[in-house]
């Protein structure tokens, strides 16, 4: 139960949420498309939001304003980390003092790698998107050293030996070809490091430039390099969604 002092009228927390309006949000309560911590919600219910746990129509709403959820399209050659000691271009040198909240990244890229990482101060959420049993998917756009014949994808669906043991991806396309040097897409759900570009090493085919283009449903878009956006209430919705919740 939700603590008196905290409690608001559902339908008022899901209009602050961005869900519709007051009227529009009791109409989607009295349709039953609303659960709270599991169950049908009702007209005249309470929640708090910090806490309660909303669906509707099955899609996960976020009713705490204290968590934040942002897309930051890392450039080359800064390392994945908030606090540096060797006093490198960090992330925090371009999320820098927009957000009072502590955010963590969810995964890293390498210092040569860019592109999409997520942060958030979720950490429950953040546990299911990096934790391997939940196989959130990254795909990345990489620069190979070619020309690539035809075999590359077919091995690397089928799998590859690495030091640390076999590894595969879930697809491979070629995006473009130029002399020697060809573009392609590589989708995989591992999260070991370097996995890319040990995996292309594999086969015979470095990568001179790797770029992370979305991780599960959120994508990299036309974020600038060292830009960042927060993520759009469906967005937020569909990551829950990839991790069952």
């Amino acid at each position: 139960m939700p603590q008196a002092d905290t409690a608001e009228r559902l339908q008022k927390v899901l209009a602050a949420a961005g869900v519709g309006s007051r009227r529009a949000c009791e109409d989607l309560i009295f349709r039953q498309r609303v659960t709270v911590n599991g169950r049908i919600a009702k007209l005249g219910d309470k929640v708090d939001p910090a806490s309660a746990e909303i669906h509707v129509d099955g899609q996960r709403v976020i009713t705490n304003t204290k968590l934040v959820y942002v897309a930051l399209n890392k450039p080359r050659g800064v390392v994945s980390s908030l606090d540096d000691d060797k006093g490198r271009t960090e992330l925090a040198d371009f999320l820098g003092a927009n957000f009072e909240q502590r955010l963590f990244h969810v995964g890293r890229l390498d210092a040569e790698s860019e592109g999409l990482l997520l942060f958030t101060n979720d950490g429950g959420l953040a546990h299911k998107l990096m934790h391997p049993s939940y196989e959130i998917s990254k795909t990345y756009l990489a620069e190979v050293v070619g020309p690539l014949p035809r075999t590359v994808g077919r091995a690397l669906q089928a799998g590859v030996e690495l030091e640390d043991g076999p590894a595969k991806v879930d697809s491979f396309r070629l995006v473009d070809a130029i002399g020697k040097t060809a573009q392609v897409e590589i989708v995989l759900h591992e999260g070991r490091k370097h996995i890319v570009r040990r995996m292309m090493d594999a086969v015979g085919h470095p990568v001179t430039r790797l770029i992370r283009t979305a991780v599960g449903p959120i994508r990299l878009g036309d974020l600038r390099p060292g830009g960042f956006r927060h993520l759009s209430a469906a967005e937020i919705a569909a990551l829950f969604k990839a991790v069952g919740d």
